[in-house]
């Protein structure tokens, strides 16, 4: 597979800083049952990474002493860990809202049939992948029956009251299908709601609108076919300065399988730990009573993919955020 970093590393990006730490997203290992063109994180089935059961409760300490507002898990499909559902009791224990990043076709895993109403008994979040509401898009990107196995889980949880009843929020998450920048959030989810709606009586809350990442295999694709100039140079032309502000790094931090730290979570699949003193590689350990307000954000190419057009974060575009 084709390395972005040495690429995206020449290409100059805005310094930006920290702001208030809010939220701790956590992958808990890169072990997924599909394996997506687009995926940041090469996730797939012969992937063995997961996080221990003594990092997870470094992670439940950490929520605990710092006081953070949101559990963002990821992976993979995190549900594959076997500590997924203590780390979400327990998180939901001390008050911490828990996002839940689900590919949905998790759902009829085997050993999983009883994850819908887990979901729905802790009031986790769902933030469920869902490229494109028609078959044939979503089946190209994601592999022959995705789209149906979606139709499917969404079904389920729409039954468990989720994207109808207040407590139980299901947004979904639209990439593009190639190198090229996402439409209008607003108007894809009208359409979103409309189609799936009318075809399969479906709801939910949001689509979050996100730009595909110059890196891991969708970047190494872009290599390939001689396409990553073209798409960096999309995402430089598209760059707004006000989208800075809004960037998910200020607020996020991002942690590894293994407990180590990052700015974001593309930085995490690009190997780019966070700066924290003299240390070249710091772990969540060392945060227990170390601040990072204010401190510098680790920025390449990369990052243009945040700030081209609408804007792109883990909360869709944030020119709608801001709004």
């Amino acid at each position: 597979m084709h390395d972005t970093l040495p690429l995206l590393e020449k290409i100059g990006f805005p310094a930006i800083r920290r702001g208030k730490l809010e939220t701790l997203q956590v992958n808990v290992g890169y072990r997924c049952n599909q394996s997506c063109f687009h995926c940041h994180v090469n996730a797939g089935p012969t992937r063995t990474e997961e996080m221990t059961g003594d990092i997870a409760d470094l992670v439940l300490e950490f929520l605990r002493r710092r006081k953070i507002a949101t559990l963002d898990i990821t992976g993979g499909a995190p549900e594959l860990n076997q500590n997924f559902r203590r780390l979400v009791h327990e998180a939901r224990k001390l008050g911490v809202k828990v996002m839940d990043r689900c590919n949905l076709t998790i759902l009829e895993q085997s050993g999983q049939e009883d994850l819908a109403e887990f979901l729905a008994d802790e009031r986790v979040e769902v933030v469920a992948s869902m490229p494109c509401y028609l078959q044939s898009n979503v089946d190209a990107q994601r592999g022959k029956g995705v789209f149906d196995g979606s139709i499917r889980g969404l079904m389920r949880l729409n039954a468990l009251g989720y994207g109808r009843n207040p407590d139980l929020v299901l947004n979904l998450v639209y990439n593009p299908q190639g190198p090229s920048l996402p439409p209008a959030q607003a108007s894809l989810e009208a359409d979103y709601k409309r189609v799936l709606g009318e075809q399969y009586g479906i709801a939910f809350n949001k689509l979050f609108v996100l730009a595909n990442m110059p890196i891991q295999r969708f970047g190494a694709k872009l290599i390939t076919r001689g396409e990553f100039g073209v798409y960096i140079g999309l995402l430089q032309d598209a760059h707004l300065d006000a989208n800075l502000d809004g960037v998910m790094c200020r607020s996020l931090i991002s942690v590894d399988w293994r407990g180590y730290i990052y700015d974001c979570d593309f930085n995490q699949m690009l190997d780019l730990p966070m700066k924290l003193g003299e240390r070249k590689r710091a772990h969540l350990a060392d945060l227990l009573n170390e601040p990072v307000e204010g401190n510098p954000i680790r920025v390449a190419g990369h990052c243009y993919g945040c700030t081209a057009g609408q804007g792109s974060s883990c909360g869709g575009a944030l020119k709608e955020a801001a709004e």
